[in-house]
Protein backbone atom coordinates (compact mmCIF):
# COMPACT_ATOMS: atom_id res chain seq x y z
CA UNK A 1 0.00 0.00 0.00
CA UNK A 2 2.96 2.37 0.63
CA UNK A 3 6.75 2.53 0.35
CA UNK A 4 9.32 5.14 1.38
CA UNK A 5 13.11 5.32 1.52
CA UNK A 6 14.33 4.93 5.08
CA UNK A 7 17.04 7.55 5.60
CA UNK A 8 19.40 6.08 2.99
CA UNK A 9 19.27 4.78 -0.57
CA UNK A 10 19.72 1.14 0.42
CA UNK A 11 16.72 0.78 2.77
CA UNK A 12 13.00 1.01 2.15
CA UNK A 13 10.05 0.72 4.51
CA UNK A 14 6.70 -0.60 3.29
CA UNK A 15 3.19 -0.71 4.71
CA UNK A 16 0.98 -3.57 3.63
CA UNK A 17 -2.53 -4.96 3.44
CA UNK A 18 -1.23 -7.93 5.46
CA UNK A 19 -1.04 -5.66 8.57
CA UNK A 20 2.74 -5.39 8.63
CA UNK A 21 5.35 -2.67 8.32
CA UNK A 22 8.51 -4.11 6.78
CA UNK A 23 12.04 -2.80 6.35
CA UNK A 24 13.91 -3.97 3.23
CA UNK A 25 17.59 -4.00 2.33
CA UNK A 26 17.86 -3.21 -1.38
CA UNK A 27 21.37 -4.60 -1.67
CA UNK A 28 20.36 -8.09 -0.53
CA UNK A 29 16.80 -7.68 -1.87
CA UNK A 30 15.38 -9.09 1.35
CA UNK A 31 13.21 -8.10 4.27
CA UNK A 32 15.40 -7.42 7.30
CA UNK A 33 12.69 -6.53 9.81
CA UNK A 34 8.93 -6.99 10.21
CA UNK A 35 6.77 -4.95 12.56
CA UNK A 36 3.30 -6.36 13.25
CA UNK A 37 0.87 -3.44 13.23
CA UNK A 38 -2.31 -5.48 13.74
CA UNK A 39 -4.20 -3.49 11.08
CA UNK A 40 -3.95 -2.78 7.34
CA UNK A 41 -1.39 -0.02 6.73
CA UNK A 42 -2.76 2.42 4.13
CA UNK A 43 0.17 4.86 4.15
CA UNK A 44 3.40 5.75 5.96
CA UNK A 45 6.07 8.44 6.19
CA UNK A 46 9.59 8.64 7.63
CA UNK A 47 9.81 11.61 9.98
CA UNK A 48 13.55 12.15 10.30
CA UNK A 49 16.57 12.18 8.00
CA UNK A 50 18.25 9.36 9.92
CA UNK A 51 15.34 7.03 9.19
CA UNK A 52 14.75 6.06 12.80
CA UNK A 53 11.09 7.13 13.12
CA UNK A 54 8.31 5.69 10.96
CA UNK A 55 4.71 6.94 11.15
CA UNK A 56 1.99 4.67 9.74
CA UNK A 57 -1.75 5.23 9.15
CA UNK A 58 -4.16 2.31 9.55
CA UNK A 59 -7.57 0.86 8.79
CA UNK A 60 -8.28 0.55 12.54
CA UNK A 61 -8.35 4.37 12.86
CA UNK A 62 -4.90 4.63 14.45
CA UNK A 63 -1.71 6.46 13.58
CA UNK A 64 1.26 4.51 14.89
CA UNK A 65 4.77 5.77 15.62
CA UNK A 66 7.67 3.32 15.32
CA UNK A 67 11.31 3.56 16.34
CA UNK A 68 13.37 1.37 13.99
CA UNK A 69 15.53 0.39 16.95
CA UNK A 70 12.54 -1.15 18.76
CA UNK A 71 9.98 -3.82 17.84
CA UNK A 72 6.96 -2.11 19.40
CA UNK A 73 5.18 1.15 18.68
CA UNK A 74 6.40 4.11 20.71
CA UNK A 75 3.12 6.04 20.43
CA UNK A 76 -0.39 5.85 18.94
CA UNK A 77 -2.99 8.48 18.10
CA UNK A 78 -6.63 7.43 17.79
CA UNK A 79 -8.68 9.14 15.05
CA UNK A 80 -12.41 9.16 14.27
CA UNK A 81 -12.09 7.17 11.05
CA UNK A 82 -9.81 4.99 8.94
CA UNK A 83 -6.57 6.74 8.00
CA UNK A 84 -6.23 6.87 4.20
CA UNK A 85 -3.02 8.91 3.79
CA UNK A 86 -0.21 10.74 5.55
CA UNK A 87 1.98 13.60 4.34
CA UNK A 88 4.85 15.23 6.21
CA UNK A 89 5.74 18.92 6.11
CA UNK A 90 9.25 19.78 4.98
CA UNK A 91 10.42 20.95 8.42
CA UNK A 92 9.21 17.94 9.48
CA UNK A 93 7.13 19.11 12.46
CA UNK A 94 3.63 18.68 11.06
CA UNK A 95 1.75 15.65 9.79
CA UNK A 96 -1.26 15.81 7.46
CA UNK A 97 -3.75 12.93 7.79
CA UNK A 98 -6.69 12.15 5.54
CA UNK A 99 -9.44 10.39 7.50
CA UNK A 100 -12.51 8.43 6.32
CA UNK A 101 -14.77 10.58 8.54
CA UNK A 102 -14.44 13.16 5.72
CA UNK A 103 -11.84 15.32 7.42
CA UNK A 104 -8.20 16.28 7.13
CA UNK A 105 -6.31 16.45 10.44
CA UNK A 106 -3.08 18.30 11.20
CA UNK A 107 -0.90 16.76 13.91
CA UNK A 108 1.87 18.69 15.65
CA UNK A 109 4.60 16.07 15.98
CA UNK A 110 6.31 17.95 18.82
CA UNK A 111 3.15 17.62 20.95
CA UNK A 112 1.84 14.40 19.33
CA UNK A 113 -1.67 15.77 19.13
CA UNK A 114 -4.21 16.95 16.57
CA UNK A 115 -4.13 20.76 16.32
CA UNK A 116 -6.42 21.44 13.31
CA UNK A 117 -9.30 19.78 11.50
CA UNK A 118 -10.50 20.66 7.99
CA UNK A 119 -13.97 19.73 6.73
CA UNK A 120 -16.40 21.20 4.20
CA UNK A 121 -19.90 20.68 2.93
CA UNK A 122 -19.73 18.36 -0.08
CA UNK A 123 -16.27 17.02 0.74
CA UNK A 124 -16.26 13.21 0.84
CA UNK A 125 -13.26 10.91 1.22
CA UNK A 126 -14.13 8.36 -1.45
CA UNK A 127 -11.90 5.39 -0.59
CA UNK A 128 -9.38 3.95 1.85
CA UNK A 129 -6.43 5.19 -0.22
CA UNK A 130 -7.49 8.79 -0.96
CA UNK A 131 -4.31 10.93 -0.84
CA UNK A 132 -4.06 14.42 0.68
CA UNK A 133 -0.90 16.55 0.43
CA UNK A 134 0.85 19.72 1.57
CA UNK A 135 2.06 22.15 -1.09
CA UNK A 136 5.81 22.88 -1.31
CA UNK A 137 5.64 25.86 1.07
CA UNK A 138 3.37 23.94 3.48
CA UNK A 139 0.83 26.76 3.62
CA UNK A 140 -1.93 24.90 1.76
CA UNK A 141 -3.33 21.36 1.83
CA UNK A 142 -5.22 19.71 -1.01
CA UNK A 143 -7.33 16.57 -1.39
CA UNK A 144 -9.70 15.05 -3.93
CA UNK A 145 -13.33 14.32 -3.10
CA UNK A 146 -15.97 11.77 -3.98
CA UNK A 147 -17.98 14.55 -5.64
CA UNK A 148 -15.20 15.12 -8.21
CA UNK A 149 -13.93 18.33 -6.63
CA UNK A 150 -10.45 19.28 -5.44
CA UNK A 151 -10.64 20.89 -1.99
CA UNK A 152 -7.82 23.23 -0.96
CA UNK A 153 -7.50 24.86 2.47
CA UNK A 154 -5.14 27.59 3.67
CA UNK A 155 -3.33 26.20 6.72
CA UNK A 156 -3.04 29.35 8.82
CA UNK A 157 -6.55 30.75 8.27
CA UNK A 158 -8.37 27.43 7.78
CA UNK A 159 -10.19 29.07 4.86
CA UNK A 160 -11.46 26.82 2.07
CA UNK A 161 -10.41 28.07 -1.37
CA UNK A 162 -12.86 27.85 -4.31
CA UNK A 163 -13.39 24.16 -5.08
CA UNK A 164 -11.68 23.09 -8.33
CA UNK A 165 -14.02 21.17 -10.65
CA UNK A 166 -13.16 19.39 -13.90
CA UNK A 167 -13.42 15.73 -12.91
CA UNK A 168 -16.58 13.73 -13.56
CA UNK A 169 -15.80 10.99 -11.03
CA UNK A 170 -14.35 10.60 -7.53
CA UNK A 171 -10.81 12.00 -7.21
CA UNK A 172 -8.34 9.53 -5.66
CA UNK A 173 -5.08 11.47 -5.43
CA UNK A 174 -3.53 14.91 -5.83
CA UNK A 175 0.10 16.02 -6.03
CA UNK A 176 1.69 19.46 -5.82
CA UNK A 177 4.67 20.27 -8.04
CA UNK A 178 7.74 20.52 -5.74
CA UNK A 179 8.96 23.87 -7.17
CA UNK A 180 5.99 25.57 -8.82
CA UNK A 181 2.37 26.35 -8.05
CA UNK A 182 0.89 23.47 -10.05
CA UNK A 183 -1.39 20.72 -8.82
CA UNK A 184 -2.14 17.41 -10.56
CA UNK A 185 -5.16 15.24 -9.78
CA UNK A 186 -6.37 11.83 -10.92
CA UNK A 187 -9.81 10.25 -10.69
CA UNK A 188 -11.27 6.74 -10.88
CA UNK A 189 -11.76 6.99 -14.65
CA UNK A 190 -7.95 7.41 -15.00
CA UNK A 191 -8.35 11.06 -16.01
CA UNK A 192 -5.48 13.34 -14.99
CA UNK A 193 -5.96 17.10 -14.67
CA UNK A 194 -3.14 19.62 -14.18
CA UNK A 195 -4.13 22.85 -12.44
CA UNK A 196 -1.83 25.81 -13.14
CA UNK A 197 -1.11 29.04 -11.24
CA UNK A 198 -3.19 28.31 -8.16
Amino acid sequence: MAAKFLGEQTKVVTGSHDRTVKIWDLRSRSCIETKFAGSICNDLVVSDGAGTTIISGHFDKKIRFWDTRSECTINEIQTEGRVTSLDLSRDPKTLLCCIRDDTLRIIDLRQNQIISTFRAEGFKVCCDWTKAVFNAECDYVAVGSGDGGIYVWHLLTGKLQPVLRRHTGPVLAVSWHPYANYLASVDRTKTVVVWANL
